[in-house]
């Protein structure tokens, strides 16, 4: 598919769709497509890194297992998101696992290129630092409420979060591709409990669930929920 359909999906994204032209135009140019199967490892904890990523369809899983098999899901990436860069910054290895979830298409900016393009164009690490500092303020968030909010309000202000895209889409999907237990995992809250809140929003007549897919029906009283 050309480069300029990737670069209208891109655009959606507030992140993206805010760089400065040139730096636009310099990374569709060294960009290059990876694609995933359902399931397939793009990189793991430990591996050295392999540059930024943009999300163009499908979803990545970002996570980690312990040696017991317990999966920790800090988040599932979807489109039109970019994600990768904190190895851009400080040279480390990769610090989650990272799966494809459905058929996935990626857009990939290798390590080696973005830095010799940053140290041509030093100006540009702001951008980063940008990208880097949205996720930052999200995960004080969450740490935040996860000790100081109960369960449902997580669960109500969670769903808001993804619904809105972290911020990077506009307006706000009603329909969310997101099974219980990815939610559950998510929040640190164990399957019955996630089930049991969903259930009691359901009768409220806040949400409407399916198989694998969550509907928003009422985001005023979803937000009243997670202003608690």
């Amino acid at each position: 598919m050309d480069m300029q359909v990737w670069r209208s999906r891109l655009m959606t994204g507030q992140w993206f769709s805010h760089l400065p032209v040139p730096l636009q135009d310099s990374l569709l140019a060294a960009a290059r497509v990876r694609r995933l199967s359902s399931g397939q490892l793009l990189f793991k904890r430990g591996d050295p890194p392999c540059g930024l990523y943009a999300v163009l369809e499908g979803s990545i899983r970002i996570g980690a297992v312990s040696e017991q098999g317990k999966e920790a899901l800090l988040s599932v990436v979807e489109p039109p998101h970019w994600f990768g860069e904190i190895c851009l910054f400080d040279g480390q290895p990769r610090t989650h696992d990272a799966f494809g979830v459905g058929q996935c298409v990626l857009l990939n900016i290798p390590q080696n290129v973005l830095l010799a393009l940053l140290d041509e164009q030093p100006v540009y690490w702001r951008q980063l630092a940008l990208l880097m500092s949205q996720k930052l303020r999200m995960t004080f968030i969450n740490l935040e409420q996860l000790s100081l909010m109960p369960a449902a309000a997580r669960l109500a202000h969670r769903l808001l979060m993804i619904a809105d895209g972290y911020g990077e889409i506009a307006p706000p999907r009603r329909r969310l591709q997101l099974p219980q237990e990815q939610l559950a995992s998510m929040l640190s809250l164990s399957r019955q409990t996630t089930n049991q809140i969903l259930k009691d929003l359901q009768g409220q007549g806040i949400i409407d669930l399916s198989y694998g897919e969550i509907e928003i029906l009422d985001a005023v009283r979803l937000r009243a929920l997670a202003n608690f």
